[in-house]
C-alpha cells in the first residue's frame, strides 16, 4: 500500500509543474502573433530538384572525347610518387596508354610544387619541360584539388593524374574520367574502356 500512495504523489507533483500551452484558436492570442506563425509544409508538396546535366561525350559511361593524343593533368602528389620511383613521366605515359599523351599542369599545382621549398626544385624543373603545357587558373587559392575537379566537370577529354586517395574519390564519382597513378614502378590506369586500346 505505500508504495502506491508513494506513485501516486509523484504523478500529482509531474502533472503540477507541467504548464499548460494556449491552443492557436485561443482568443487571448494577439493577431500579430498569429500572422507571424508558419503553416506546416505540406509532406506531399513537389519538390524541386536540381539535376546537373551530363556532357554531351558520354554515352552510357563511354567518353567519345578520349583519344589520342591523350591530354593528361598531373597533380603535385603524381609528379612526386614519379621522382621517387624514378619514371620518365611523359615516356611511362606513353608506355603506359600505347600512344601520344600530352601533359597538363595547372597554376594551381605549380605553386603548390613552390610552396614546399627547396626540396622539390627537381620536380619544378621536370614540370618547366616545354614538353608540359601549362593551364591557367583563374580561381582564388592555390588549392589544386579543387581546380582540377571542377575542369574535368567541365571538360571531359582530360585523364586525371594523381597518387592523392582523396582526389581519386572525388573523381571516382564524376563519370568518363580515367585516373592514372604509380603502381609497382610503373603507370597504371584506371576506369578506362578497352575500346581504347588499353586494358582497365
Amino acid at each position: 500500500m505505500g508504495k502506491q500512495k508513494k506513485t501516486r504523489k509523484i504523478q500529482k507533483q509531474r502533472t503540477a509543474g507541467l504548464k499548460r500551452l494556449l491552443k492557436p484558436t485561443d482568443n487571448r492570442i494577439k493577431e500579430e502573433i498569429r500572422k507571424k506563425r508558419k503553416k506546416p509544409e505540406d509532406p506531399h508538396a513537389l519538390k524541386v530538384h536540381n539535376v546537373q546535366q551530363q556532357s554531351s561525350a558520354l554515352f552510357f559511361q563511354y567518353n567519345t572525347q578520349l583519344g589520342p593524343p591523350y591530354h593528361i593533368i598531373l597533380d603535385t602528389n603524381f609528379i612526386n610518387f614519379s621522382i621517387k620511383n624514378k619514371l620518365d613521366i611523359i615516356q611511362g605515359m606513353m608506355d603506359c596508354l600505347y600512344a601520344k599523351c600530352i601533359p597538363y599542369i595547372s597554376d594551381c599545382v605549380r605553386a603548390e610544387l613552390e610552396k614546399l621549398g627547396s626540396r622539390y626544385k627537381l620536380a619544378l624543373r621536370i614540370i618547366s619541360d616545354p614538353r608540359f603545357e601549362r593551364l591557367p587558373c583563374l580561381h582564388k587559392g592555390t588549392y589544386a584539388d579543387d581546380c582540377l575537379v571542377e575542369r574535368v566537370r567541365q571538360h571531359k577529354c582530360y585523364i586525371v593524374a594523381t597518387n592523392d586517395k582523396d582526389l581519386k574519390n572525388r573523381i571516382r564519382k564524376i563519370p568518363g574520367v580515367p585516373i592514372m597513378y604509380v603502381a609497382a614502378h610503373k603507370y597504371a590506369i584506371e576506369r578506362m574502356p578497352e575500346a581504347y586500346g588499353v586494358k582497365a
